[in-house]
Formats: structure tokens, sequence, C-alpha cells
């Protein structure tokens, strides 16, 4: 599967954006979903995640309660709402897609979009 993540952009404390991440091919359905972010000079970390068919969400502590994962299967597309923006979120943001096989996991990267979060 290819990842196209957009939706990125400048925005100033407690404001809003979506991110958004369209999947190539026919079987998005099939991949569990999630975003990561990376601010600079800091290691990627895990945001936010939703299962192949959008009934089980899971958050970073930091994002509970301000951001929303869903997701189109008909559409091929994953969203992140993001509110309430705050300065410590800025970074790249980057969608990933995960498929399970019989005793292994393949892992898929988008290219990323910046959020920037001024104060």
């Amino acid at each position: 599967v290819q990842l196209q993540a957009s939706g990125g952009g400048l925005v100033q404390a407690g404001g809003s954006l979506r991110l958004s991440c369209v999947a190539s091919g026919r079987t998005f359905s099939s991949y569990a979903m999630g975003w990561f972010r990376q601010a600079p000079g800091k290691e990627r970390l895990f945001v936010a995640s939703i299962d192949w068919s959008g009934d089980s969400t899971y958050y970073a502590d930091s994002v509970k309660g301000r951001l929303t994962i869903s997701r189109d299967n008909a559409k091929g597309i994953m969203h992140l709402q993001m509110s309430n923006l705050k300065p410590e979120d800025t970074a790249v943001y980057y969608c990933h897609a995960r498929k399970r096989y019989i005793g292994r996991k393949v892992d898929y990267w988008g290219q990323g979009t910046l959020v920037t979060v001024s104060s």
C-alpha cells in the first residue's frame, strides 16, 4: 500500500487542523492504520491508531481528548482531527499502515506532513 498524507500547516495555539491520509490499493480495510509524529531533533512517537473496522481507537496520553482518528474504508482514507492544538504538537506527522500475517507484520509509511503550532 502507498500512503499520501496531507493537511498540515501553520496554526495558532488553540486552533484546529485535519490531517488526511489516502491509501492506494483495494485492500485498505485489511490494514490497521495510525499516525506518528516526529518533532525536530526527537524520535518518532506514536500519536493514534485505529483498527481495520474503525471500532477500536488508541491515543497517546498527550493527545487524548484533543485528537480524533477516523477512517473511511470505502474511500480508502484516514483522518486525524486535531483540536485545541498546542505548540508542543509541532512536528512532522506520518501516517502508518500495518498488515499482519501469520508470524510477521509489515509496516508502511507515508511521506509526512508538517504541523506547526505557534504560541
